[in-house]
């Protein structure tokens, strides 16, 4: 089970881990509503080092990326249930649109995101290859989003 952590609490957890040679991978998103989509992304993640630190966007930015009906579950919430996956070791809520921040404090040896993200636009990117990190990218499990999950919600309840 992960733990909820600030920026500045990660921080000093990857200096130990750093110094003891483990490898951090990075990911980040909104993660919503929680599906089978994110779980196979987060397992497969996990893969590819020591510990798994998920960003999670705050409310605010949820909001300023996806407009204003969104995130339908507070980012606490969010948190917390990523928190408690088996595959992640480390929670972080970040308020900027993009982790560029965070990545820029954790400096993973892995950054990455799904394959619906071109690496060229990967956030982050220069700064992990700089410090000798690979950035890489997952493919996605097919028709799984929280957009067709929602979608599919209000079909059902709509009909």
């Amino acid at each position: 089970m992960g733990i909820i952590l600030t920026i500045d609490e990660l921080v000093n957890i990857r200096k130990a881990i750093k110094n003891n040679n483990k490898k951090i991978v990075f990911t980040n998103g909104c993660f919503d509503i929680l599906h089978k989509g994110h779980i196979d992304y987060l397992n497969e993640s996990k893969k590819l080092g020591d510990y798994l630190v998920v960003g999670v966007n705050s409310d605010a930015s949820v909001r300023k990326i996806k407009g204003p009906k969104r995130p339908i579950l507070p980012q606490e919430e969010r948190a917390f249930i990523l928190s408690n996956l088996l595959s992640v070791d480390f929670v972080c809520i970040f308020e900027e649109e993009t982790p560029l921040k965070l990545i820029e404090q954790v400096l993973p040896d892995y950054l990455v995101k799904g394959a619906d993200w071109p690496i060229d636009a990967v956030v982050g990117k220069d700064v992990v290859e700089k410090n000798g990190g690979k950035v890489m990218t997952i493919t996605l499990t097919p028709n799984k989003s929280t957009t067709n999950l929602i979608e599919t919600i209000l079909k059902t309840y709509n009909s």
